[in-house]
């Protein structure tokens, strides 16, 4: 699969609703989950459904995700069917009636097998593209996992070949009638996702000023990895 191969409707991802919402570019694939900080994962534990909330990373059409290898969802994880969702809300849409009350969002939706990396090289790799979609810059400020650490985390990848992207953007569609009878106020609140101000470690050096890849964020900023760096050719 290309990454410039649309993306292709399955049993799974197919919309019964709103179809005109649905994107088949992979490109809006990507930068739906580019501009994400946390995934929600499904699955089944213990026969009932679990959706748990956790950080994430892209390298090219692969989602990785890490954790504990004491946690328990990732003990079962391996070959498992997954769902792992990706959120944004743009805008509340407030409407003349309730009914067409909504909201502006991109949203992404990937099914799958999860499997467990065990190459040490990828395993680096996917590693590196969760802490930069989190905090960009910090791979290369921070101390890298060392051998126990490694030891301790569990990396598992997700592809990206079966997924579903849906898109709404605008005003409300509001019904003629009662565009037409006046007296209520219609449009779209926006809603935008900002970075504070950074607030230091009290146990720094005084005088340790904060390091421009945090100072300078940005929502939406990622690093992306280079294809080479997963070391699988």
């Amino acid at each position: 699969m290309s990454l410039s191969d649309p993306i292709t409707a399955t049993t799974r991802t197919t919309m019964t609703r709103l179809r005109e919402r649905a994107r088949t570019d992979r490109a809006d694939l990507h930068a739906v989950l580019d501009a994400g900080l946390v995934c929600h994962i499904g699955l089944v534990r213990d026969g009932a459904p679990v959706v748990l909330p956790t950080g994430y990373g892209r390298i090219d059409d692969t989602v990785y995700v890490h954790g504990s290898t004491g946690a328990g969802w990732l003990r079962i994880a391996d070959g498992a069917p997954i769902c792992l969702t990706v959120t944004h809300v743009d805008g509340i849409v407030y409407a003349r009636s309730v009914f067409h009350h909504s909201m502006n969002y991109r949203s992404a939706v990937v099914h799958g097998s999860a499997r467990l990396v065990t190459d040490a090289a990828e395993e680096i790799a996917a590693l590196r593209a969760i802490v930069e979609q989190l905090s960009p810059g910090s791979w290369e400020h921070a101390r890298e996992p060392d051998r126990r650490e490694l030891s301790a985390t569990a990396v598992f990848a997700l592809d990206l070949g079966e997924a579903s992207v849906k898109v709404r953007s605008g005003p409300p569609g509001d019904d003629d009638a009662d565009i037409a009878a006046g007296g209520r106020w219609a449009g779209v609140l926006p809603v935008h996702t900002v970075f504070g101000v950074p607030e230091s470690d009290p146990t720094l050096p005084p005088g340790d000023g904060v390091p421009t890849h945090v100072a300078e964020r940005r929502p939406g900023q990622r690093t992306p990895p280079s294809e080479t760096d997963h070391g699988n050719g």
